[in-house]
């Protein structure tokens, strides 16, 4: 038994210089991040905590299907419409988003540290289909109205139905619809292109197929015009020059430089399934954020000193070890908000310090155990033996009902979207999970090294000591 307890004892040693290692706040070398495969993208991977808006500052939408007309969504269409929403946001450049399926019809997407959060919600929300459409000839036009920013019907029954788009100018033709010659179907890649003016454009590459379909129709039709249009509205109406062989060219107009970045993003990662409106949107400032950091820090330390302080006055020696127990515990739930990672909020944060009370609470109920047996006359060993075995029913009862109830917080916030909800009930479950690890574990090991050695029973007569 005296050689298992040494060999549990160097493991936890070894665990707590690692737990300090990974919570230090340091650059730590890349492999250690690049080692978290469960971590992705790969590009997100690091050793740092991920705080959520309300501790970051920063932007979050609710976006909900809004299907035009007779059309229908499924489920597969929303979690498509997912895909595509978390590819644009990462395509804004976005630093650790939240894109997550709300209910049967919603998307929740969090925008952490956005600079510009209009252009990044008309990004999220556009429907994203792009159209070659056909216009006619520039030396006798035929609809000189069409230009950019004018709303047009096209032939495109594969495109999502969409409204009149806000801003768009009104449809000067009404009753024309104009002939689509490619889609985005066709589009390989899409980016931004600055001139020697510092003028920004979009420059796009096609696939294979829509090459050969372009280059095709750029040879029949020099001299006409072949409008460039983005969910109903023209983007760009070049005259055609001359035929285009490469299957790549420029969309010129009036963008600024957010503008085309949101234009490209739209381009490159395709048309939504079925169109999406914001329903709510919420921007928490930085500043708010922060302060929110400093006001939680500051009440988590205070309660934690609190309950070490009265753990080590009230139980003494045994106190003593559930406090290094119980710092093991908090630097272990840092490590794992790190790894796993956990994205850290305020009710987050109120779920790891009601853990923190349970700990506590398992080794009061230890400890209680544990004096009961020596005031009955039993040795320390004996002691500490009944004490972990006669507490630990009600600390294993206590510990899966909570555990059972954040289940079912966590489904709850799943369903409804409620994330606040769900990262009470995650951290709490983590804690939770943790506190029994420690107090069970790392506690009883502390106190079998100090108690069951030849030293320990010599202190079976200092009851003051024992908190007894």
């Amino acid at each position: 038994m005296q050689n298992r307890n040494t060999v549990v004892l160097a493991l936890i040693v070894l665990l707590a210089l690692v737990i300090v290692w990974v919570d230090l706040p340091i650059d730590h070398p890349k492999w250690a991040s690049q080692a978290l495969f469960w971590q992705q993208p790969p590009e997100y991977r690091d050793l740092e905590i991920k705080q959520g808006l309300d501790l970051r500052g920063g932007t979050q939408v609710l976006l909900e299907a809004k299907p035009s007309g007779d059309q229908q969504f499924t489920a597969a269409d929303m979690q498509a419409a997912k895909v595509i929403v978390e590819r644009r946001v990462n395509g804004l450049g976005v630093t650790e988003p939240l894109v997550q399926l709300q209910g049967e019809s919603r998307i929740i997407v969090e925008l952490p540290g956005i600079d510009n959060p209009d252009q990044a919600v008309q990004t999220l929300k556009s429907t994203g289909q792009l159209e070659f459409v056909e216009i006619g000839s520039s030396t006798d036009p035929q609809y000189p109205l069409v230009t950019q920013g004018v709303y047009v019907r096209t032939t495109n029954h594969d495109a999502v139905p969409v409204t009149e788009t806000l801003g768009a100018t009104p449809n000067p033709y009404p009753d024309v619809v104009f002939t689509t010659i490619m889609t985005g179907r066709d589009l390989k890649d899409a980016g931004v292109q600055l001139d020697q003016y510092g003028a920004s454009s979009i420059g796009f590459t096609l696939t294979d197929a829509g090459a050969k379909i372009f280059a095709d129709y750029t040879a029949q039709h020099v001299n006409d015009i072949l409008a460039i249009v983005l969910d109903n509205v023209v983007l760009s109406a070049p005259r055609i020059n001359s035929s285009i062989p490469d299957g790549s060219g420029e969309i010129t107009g009036k963008f600024s430089r957010d503008e085309a970045e949101s234009l490209a993003v739209q381009m490159r990662y395709g048309a939504l399934p079925v169109p999406l409106e914001v329903v709510n949107r919420r921007t928490i400032g930085a500043t708010l954020g922060a302060d929110s950091v400093r006001r939680s820090v500051t009440a988590g330390l205070i309660g934690l000193i609190t309950v070490l302080l009265f753990m080590i006055v009230y139980y003494r020696l045994p106190g003593t070890l559930a406090a290094i127990a119980l710092a093991i515990y908090a630097g272990l739930n840092l490590a794992l908000y790190k790894l796993i990672p956990v994205t850290l909020t305020l009710p987050g944060i109120a779920g790891f310090l009601l853990s923190t009370g349970m700990a506590v609470d398992a080794n009061i109920l230890i400890f209680e155990r544990m004096k009961e047996e020596v005031r009955w006359g039993r040795s320390l060993k004996a002691a500490v033996e009944a004490g972990f075995s006669r507490a630990w029913t009600s600390i294993f009862d206590s510990n899966l009902s909570t555990l059972i109830t954040c289940l079912i917080l966590i489904m709850f916030g799943r369903t409804f979207g409620a994330q606040a909800v769900m990262g009470f009930a995650v951290n709490l479950a983590i804690g939770v999970s943790i506190s029994m690890f420690t107090a069970v574990t790392v506690t009883r090991t502390f106190m079998r090294a100090v108690f069951e050695s030849s030293a320990g029973e010599s202190l079976r007569d200092k009851r003051w000591l024992l908190g007894v």
